[in-house]
């Protein structure tokens, strides 16, 4: 009888031995194949933040791109013959760490992109490692469950006393916007116009150009949030069905608008109203009730965003649309004879197409769940509370700094400030100097009329010692 080959090979044509084949990351043997590969990757990402020495890599967009290249030149991206799992991990992972700009380091403070907690990115892992797919129930069986308990759990959280509340999970703010809009277009059958605050995410009227609908209009927001008295001016002058968005937490500012009185103003002319939460919304699941308190309202929307690789610590992507309803989910309704047949949704097997406007789909539910469960109310809390507080000690620091104006005290994470004695042109190159010289990573705003640097903290390990030498750090960067 003819040797049998040994697992994980495949005999080679016309040959007797066999040629060994890279191990998969599920199965039986899936974690004793992970394992030395992860610690080839931890040791190089340490390796490349220690490179790195700062927020992100100094030299700009030219001296990032040379590194880059030179890696992959030598010996190609796709070489004739391959450089083996360690050699590749390491180059590569060590490479992406050194060049990153690490939304864990203090100084690393431009944009809503959390630095992911540590128990989220290994559930993350682990989703990768089995891949499931959510678009049948037969590529994902627990992960379909899981993430359906998880958004009614959430959107039960989100909208108190609504016991057919449900949500759907999203690639972040933008894709969750774009899906409110559909389902409201489908709720009419005229054409909806859009409306919106000039304080709003740049996705939803760009959710009505890819939908076909009217232009979106924007209502001028000149204190940075919505005022219904222009709310209420606007839809006095248009027929027709109309889609209000809200903010819970805007981009430039992480300002709220007074949604009891926009959700008052929209039941006046029959207006549904979208909140835009994507931001701010975790905090209407906390357990501090002053939390909680700058989201009074925001059970009234008709749908809301939320996205938890903002203010929520998750690895991207980790969105949410939650709706008091889940049959106001129906239109997204989809059927495919290869993955929700009729009969097999009648036999009683799940049907996932209505859950996403995508066909293919990571669990990543799993993060949420995971970290939800790990920390529980009280931990979340805990979190939101330290990465409030931090924002409020900077603007602290700079209001009482001399040579520096703070716009004004922040609402969620985000503080608005400037040099004294700077123009915009000067600020704009001052935040251009601290990337390129790889100092600090800080974001830029307008509001009232001028230009601001703006600093999203999301960090809850950043300490009054961080924000000091932040503060300092500036200072030296501007008065020399």
């Amino acid at each position: 009888m003819p040797a049998q080959p040994a697992p994980g090979t495949d005999p080679a044509p016309g040959k007797g031995t066999g040629t060994a084949l890279p191990p998969l990351a599920g199965g039986a043997d899936g974690a004793t194949a992970l394992r030395p590969l992860l610690d080839t990757v931890l040791a190089a990402l340490q390796q490349g933040a220690a490179a790195r020495r700062g927020p992100l890599p100094s030299g700009g967009p030219e001296a990032v791109t040379a590194r880059v290249r030179a890696a992959l030149n030598d010996p190609g991206v796709l070489p004739e013959q391959g450089t083996g799992p360690t050699e590749a991990l390491t180059t590569l992972v060590r490479l992406l760490a050194e060049g990153a700009a690490d939304p864990a380091d203090p100084r690393c403070a431009a944009h809503l992109h959390t630095p992911p907690l540590a128990l989220a990115t290994a559930a993350d892992l682990a989703a990768s490692a089995l891949n499931p797919s959510l678009d049948s129930w037969d590529q994902a069986p627990a992960a379909s469950a899981l993430e359906a308990h998880l958004t009614r759990a959430l959107a039960a959280g989100l909208y108190p006393g609504r016991a057919g509340a449900d949500a759907v999970v999203t690639t972040g703010g933008t894709e969750s916007n774009q899906v409110a809009v559909l389902l409201a277009r489908e709720r009419h059958t005229r054409p909806v116009q859009v409306l919106h605050g000039a304080n709003a995410h740049h996705s939803i009227p760009r959710a009505a150009w890819l939908l076909g609908l009217p232009p979106a209009i924007a209502l001028p927001t000149p204190g940075g949030i919505l005022d219904p008295a222009a709310l209420d001016e606007a839809l006095s002058s248009l027929t027709g069905p109309v889609l209000v968005t809200a903010t819970a937490g805007t981009t430039d500012a992480g300002l709220i608008d007074p949604l009891p009185a926009l959700a008052d103003t929209c039941d006046r002319h029959h207006a549904d109203l979208h909140v835009d939460a994507a931001y701010g919304g975790l905090l209407a699941l906390s357990g501090n009730p002053r939390h909680r308190a700058l989201l009074t309202g925001l059970e009234r929307a008709r749908s809301l965003t939320l996205d938890l690789h903002k203010l929520g610590w998750q690895p991207v992507a980790a969105g949410l649309l939650a709706v008091p309803d889940a049959a106001l989910l129906t239109p997204l309704g989809h059927q495919a004879d290869y993955l929700n047949p009729a009969d097999d949704t009648e036999a009683g097997l799940p049907d996932l197409l209505g859950r996403s406007l995508r066909t293919t789909r990571r669990a990543d539910a799993l993060k949420i769940a995971a970290t939800f469960r790990a920390l529980g109310r009280d931990g979340l809390t805990q979190l939101l509370d330290r990465t409030l507080e931090a924002a409020h000690r900077l603007a602290t620091l700079l209001e009482a700094h001399p040579r520096f104006e703070l716009h004004a005290a922040p609402t969620l994470s985000t503080v608005l400030f400037r040099p004294t004695g700077t123009t915009d042109e000067d600020l704009a190159a001052l935040r251009r100097t601290l990337l390129h010289g790889g100092h600090a990573v800080l974001g830029r705003a307008t509001a009232a009329g001028r230009l601001w640097l703006k600093a999203t903290l999301l960090n809850p390990h950043t300490t009054q010692a961080d924000l000091h030498a932040l503060v300092t750090l500036l200072e030296g960067s501007t008065h020399r």
